[in-house]
């Protein structure tokens, strides 16, 4: 990853300016027979219980259509129009899958943004919002704005880049939030409409030529949220040694203290692996949890189809970028190791990686 420190926001945690990624992946490198040890949840001290939720939270624990050449390439002129104006800066852990998400779409844009990494325990940097969930995407395209929730952010400034008939502020009110209630009884904060680019019917057609292609964009959206985003936390904590890899990732990546470190690895590393079986029983998934992941990515794959470089086509449409977010989390693990060797993802995987190393290409 290429990063170069950046002087530190009032108010918040490490920041870093991104640029782009250069290095080839672990999964790549690694001898036969080798598992690269990494990581992708976290934790923290204040007791189990927090330590926990913050893992939950940094790991997502809560959770055929061709488009021509010539149109990915009006698509690409629209963004770089507006992209000059807009300041950008992620609220994020940077394990968490909806995290991922958004920096995947914002690097294959070629959106100049800065992270603040967010203790995922005490959550400091998030203090100024009553949202305290992560990513948070503070946008200024001339007067400061907060975006929540990572389809939001990524449908609304989709949206900004597409069209200039509405200001981000205005877009982003298209994305209201509503209270509903969990099965069990929870008050929980969902967005209407956010897997909608909200376009007038000439940006329509000009980005979806075909009705078929927005539905099954937005189906594939809602699918890695809904579905793909479930199966991370049960596969990478699957064993006590994979629990303990992934922590020992999260510490190293994450923002900790050196205790806080130390009990965030080991604490949480057996918490998450108790924590993972219930999530397998929630999602009603396998005894052997990988093959729910390997079914879900080959019926990705398969869906993309033989006839076409991404679900998007030519470049990648806004459910690759999503679901390639949501995979990436796992890089370096054993999870991500496997997935490779015993599923047809690899060469969507590396289009994937060579389009969001050189952005808009």
């Amino acid at each position: 990853l290429s990063a170069r420190p950046q002087p530190k926001m009032a108010g918040a945690g490490r920041v870093w300016r991104v640029g782009a990624l250069l290095l080839p992946p672990a999964w790549r490198l690694r001898a036969p027979g080798r598992t690269f040890g990494a990581a992708a949840g976290r934790g923290g001290s204040n007791g189990s219980g927090r330590l926990v939720l913050g893992a939950a939270f940094a790991l997502g624990a809560s959770a055929g259509l061709c488009l021509a050449a010539q149109q990915c390439l009006r698509e690409h002129s629209a963004a770089e129009l507006h992209a000059g104006n807009l300041q950008l800066t992620l609220y994020q852990y940077k394990t968490c899958p909806f995290c991922s998400k958004v920096r995947a779409f914002l690097d294959y844009h070629g959106l100049p943004y800065e992270i603040v990494e967010v203790n995922p325990i005490m959550r400091k940097e998030i203090k100024f919002s009553s949202y305290r969930k992560v990513p948070i995407l503070l946008a200024n395209a001339g007067s400061p704005l907060q975006l929540n929730d990572s389809s939001v952010i990524i449908s609304a400034i989709k949206t900004y880049l597409i069209s200039r008939r509405n200001s981000l502020e205005e877009i982003v009110s298209f994305y209201p939030p509503v209270k509903t209630m969990t099965e069990k009884g929870k008050e929980v904060l969902e967005y209407e409409n956010k897997y909608w680019l909200m376009l007038d019917e000439k940006e329509t057609k000009r980005i979806y030529p075909v009705k078929e292609v927005r539905v099954e964009e937005m189906k594939w959206r809602k699918w890695a949220d809904d579905w793909l985003v479930h199966l991370i936390s049960p596969n990478v904590y699957r064993t006590p040694k994979e629990a303990l890899a992934s922590f020992d990732y999260i510490v190293r990546e994450g923002k900790f203290g050196t205790l806080e470190g130390l009990f965030a690895k080991y604490v949480g590393a057996i918490a998450m692996f108790f924590v993972s079986k219930r999530l397998k029983k929630r999602h009603q998934l396998r005894d052997d949890v990988r093959e729910d992941l390997y079914e879900a990515v080959n019926e990705w794959v398969k869906a993309v189809g033989k006839n076409r470089l991404f679900m998007g086509g030519n470049q990648p449409n806004l459910a690759d970028l999503a679901v390639y977010g949501v995979l990436r989390v796992m890089e370096g693990l054993e999870a991500f190791d496997d997935m490779m060797v015993h599923t047809n993802i690899q060469p969507w995987y590396q289009r994937m990686e060579e389009v969001i190393q050189k952005p808009g290409v």
